[in-house]
């Protein structure tokens, strides 16, 4: 059986079981607004105690369920939450799919062909944001600069960010069955190479979130705010919808 064949059946599979949307289900012309709640620490905070720090302060789950584009019906179950703290934005997904992989495990390798969750943001009021993509064995490629003028982080930069992975940090190849998978981050604001950014309190930014798997079984493009493009794109700061700090 070859790989369209797979492919195809275990499409139908999810047509028959629920888990495709097959419209996105939202106005794309209404941008979404979210409050991230500051939370007060003592230390710099680690990534494995994101998901308790955030149980503890009742952050709630926002779901990334937009379906953008119909050639891409699949809607795997994903949410996000966000807080920050005096130095770093601290973030925590919760994914369930139909299938996992977790092959790249290098940072800046193409991790959206994995099983991925993403964080865009522009977090100074200009044309400059950055990509934080992470896959679910906390591997991550990060950029930063404008549209047509970007490049990627040092390996400095990049140490920046720590990373819990539910699933363990060894790469693994795809894996075809309904699996729950989680990835907390823990971004310190010197993350922002471009900037200078030193405290978020009382600030607006704009930013979107995502999940993809480019190169799985069933690939999937899901954004939080809807984004109107012909074909998948993420990089787009203009869909971006609106993040507030307290």
């Amino acid at each position: 059986m070859n790989n369209l064949t797979k492919a195809g059946l275990f499409l139908s599979f999810l047509l028959w079981s629920g888990s495709i949307s097959l419209s996105a289900g939202e106005n794309p012309s209404q941008m979404k607004e979210l409050q991230v709640k500051k939370v007060s620490v003592d230390a710099t905070v680690k990534a494995d105690a994101v998901p308790a720090l955030l149980d503890k302060q009742r952050v709630a789950f926002q779901p990334i369920n937009v379906v953008n584009w119909e050639s891409f019906p699949y809607s795997p179950e994903v949410s996000f939450r966000i807080a920050y703290t005096d130095k770093a934005i601290l973030l925590h997904y919760k994914v369930k799919e139909g299938s996992v992989r977790g092959k790249y495990g290098v940072d800046n390798e193409p991790v959206y062909t994995d099983s991925c969750v993403e964080f865009f943001l522009s977090p100074a009021g200009d044309n400059i944001y950055y990509n934080f993509e992470c896959n679910c064995v906390g591997t991550i490629l990060l950029g930063g600069g404008a549209p047509g003028n970007r490049d990627g982080a040092t390996p400095e930069v990049m140490q920046l960010v720590d990373r819990w992975a539910s699933l363990g940090r060894v790469p693994f190849e795809e894996r075809v069955g309904e699996a729950e998978w989680e990835v907390a981050l823990v971004i310190q604001f010197d993350t922002f190479y471009k900037h200078q950014i030193t405290s978020l309190d009382g600030k607006t930014i704009r930013a979107n979130f995502y999940k993809c798997g480019d190169e799985l079984a069933v690939p999937h493009f899901l954004s939080w705010n809807p984004i109107t493009a012909k074909r998948p794109n993420f990089h787009l700061p203009e869909f971006f919808g609106t993040v507030l700090f307290e």
